[in-house]
């Protein structure tokens, strides 16, 4: 096959493969880049909450001891204790199984916050924060495992987009240093290829990495073929303490908080994030520490096991093989935990070039189809729609979001399901609306009524909460919505100022060659 012939084929499938999954890929992208600060999206829709900072020893003490009084016979205790970002202790339990073998076993108690300093629950308004953001981004609000399945297939499509926009592109590196404005379809040309280029090899990280971390999910076959439960895979993997027997005689724990810091000397004052507690009020139980990997690009976690009762140490996991270390390091590259406050933001803006990527090869699809002063097929009109829904209307969904937060009371029943409601039918209320408008008089009333929303974030903030709350975190929260609205409104004020294709005059044969020449850069 010649050369140009393997370019349009690549070219053929790198349309197709990104229209056919763009719409979900771009709310995947934009909830995932959102996701980097998830923690800081949390503690700024709970205003109220303003802990003392301890250290882990004291946090892992209250923690139990709000345990024992709330959920002591449980089989399985769970914390994640606080650190710089996550200011509250978070517990999970697991009721004791029932002793019908043939019973399901229970599932995890919802979560509870605590305060550390405490041990009380946090008293705040509630809500899901920066979390639904981060599980909207996988799962797209569909029930397990649907959601799961179908982000993966659109990361599929987004890595064969990759690499056959990769192919296509004769003058790669050219186009890294092209952009050309009010030139129609050669403009939106232009940013996709620099959004594209500017980042690929984030672009490409972030959607195998994100392949990678469910591929046990997507191909389970290999682990089915090999252990007879897939339980037994992961107990074999990670620190698994529910699995261990109670004795049926009662025991009371050790000090925890001298478990932490034993477990923190042991790795060189790296900090515990997460403990494990099986069957805690029996002779029997254990404590299973698990290192932070705030300070590594490894995801998976060391852990140490000690007697809960003794305080004995048990065991400690042994150094990961090449496969688990190598899953490790794929989800760390993906899930950023490793990133100070300057590489986050770093990974935030690549973020923001992958929504643009996406966003303008949606727009350049419908344009390269679009004839000045030809009636547009049904196909080009419900991409155009989608576009519409997709990309301007998505944002005002995620203000409306964050606007519920502050104008919902705070003491509402059930307001963390109700913001997320916000969230929808702002979205998909816009987006309907907007089919009762020009499709590009609808392009730039839903950026500017997006724009409109994160511009009165700022200002319901400041009226809701007074600006005596008001500290750096905040301030600079409310400035990054600023900026996201000046973004939101430049892209609405340029769109107006753009003259209608079929009005602005040409001369024929200027015209002719222009479109020759497009036709070739895309080739």
């Amino acid at each position: 096959m010649k050369g140009n012939g393997v370019r349009q084929s690549m070219a053929w499938i790198h349309g197709w493969l990104g229209l056919l999954a763009g719409w979900i890929l771009f709310a995947m992208f934009v909830t995932g880049t959102a996701s980097y600060f998830r923690p800081e999206i949390t503690r700024w829709m709970q205003p109220e909450y303003r802990p003392r900072p301890v250290g882990n020893a004291e946090a892992a003490r209250t923690a139990v001891a709000w345990l024992q009084k709330n959920a002591p016979h449980d089989e399985q205790w769970t914390i994640y204790l606080p650190n710089d970002r996550t200011l509250a202790t978070r517990v999970f339990t697991r009721a004791r199984p029932s002793p019908d073998p043939k019973a399901p076993r229970p599932p995890r108690r919802p979560e509870t916050r605590l305060d550390p300093a405490t041990g009380v629950p946090v008293e705040a308004r509630e809500t899901r924060g920066g979390e639904f953001f981060y599980r909207f981004h996988f799962q797209l609000q569909l029930p397990h495992p649907w959601g799961r399945w179908l982000a993966g297939l659109c990361a599929m499509f987004m890595l064969g987009a990759i690499l056959s926009g990769v192919i296509t592109h004769k003058r790669i590196f050219a186009d890294f240093f092209t952009l050309r404005w009010s030139k129609g379809r050669r403009s939106w040309l232009d940013a996709h290829n620099v959004s594209a280029v500017l980042a690929l090899p984030y672009h490409a990280m972030i959607t195998y990495t994100g392949l990678i971390t469910l591929v046990a999910m997507y191909t389970p076959w290999p682990i089915l073929a090999n252990y007879a439960q897939p339980a037994a895979f992961s107990a074999s993997l990670y620190a698994d303490t529910a699995s261990q027997k109670a004795s049926g005689q009662p025991g009371r724990l050790a000090d925890i908080g001298r478990l932490v810091e034993a477990a923190s000397a042991e790795w060189q004052g790296a900090r515990v994030s997460r403990i494990i507690i099986g069957n805690p009020d029996d002779a029997s139980s254990t404590v299973t520490l698990l290192r932070s990997s705030d300070d590594r690009l490894n995801a998976r976690s060391a852990s140490i096991t000690y007697a809960g009762v003794s305080g004995e140490r048990l065991s400690a996991s042994p150094p990961l093989g090449p496969a688990i270390e190598t899953a490790g390091v794929m989800l760390g590259l993906h899930l950023g935990w490793f990133a100070g406050p300057l590489l986050r933001w770093v990974c935030f803006l690549l973020g923001l070039t992958g929504c643009a990527m996406v966003a303008t090869g949606l727009v350049l699809w419908a344009v390269k189809r679009r004839k000045p002063g030809a009636k547009p097929f049904f196909g080009l009109s419900l991409v155009d729609r989608l576009n519409i829904g997709a990309i301007a209307c998505l944002p005002a969904g995620m203000a409306a979001f964050l606007l519920a937060n502050r104008l919902l009371p705070p003491m509402l029943a059930s307001r963390a399901d109700l913001e997320v409601s916000a969230m929808f039918w702002t979205w998909f209320g816009l987006a309907g609306l907007s089919l009762l408008r020009p499709a590009r008089r609808a392009w730039i009333e839903t950026l500017a009524f997006s724009a409109l929303l994160f511009a009165a974030i700022p200002i319901v903030d400041l009226v809701t909460i007074g600006g005596g709350a008001f500290d750096g975190f905040f301030l600079a929260f409310d400035g990054t919505m600023v900026l996201l609205a000046a973004v939101l409104g430049f892209a609405a004020w340029r769109l107006a100022r753009r003259p209608v294709d079929a009005a602005r005059p040409r001369r024929r044969v200027s015209l002719a060659v222009s479109e020759v020449r497009e036709a070739m850069d895309v080739a």
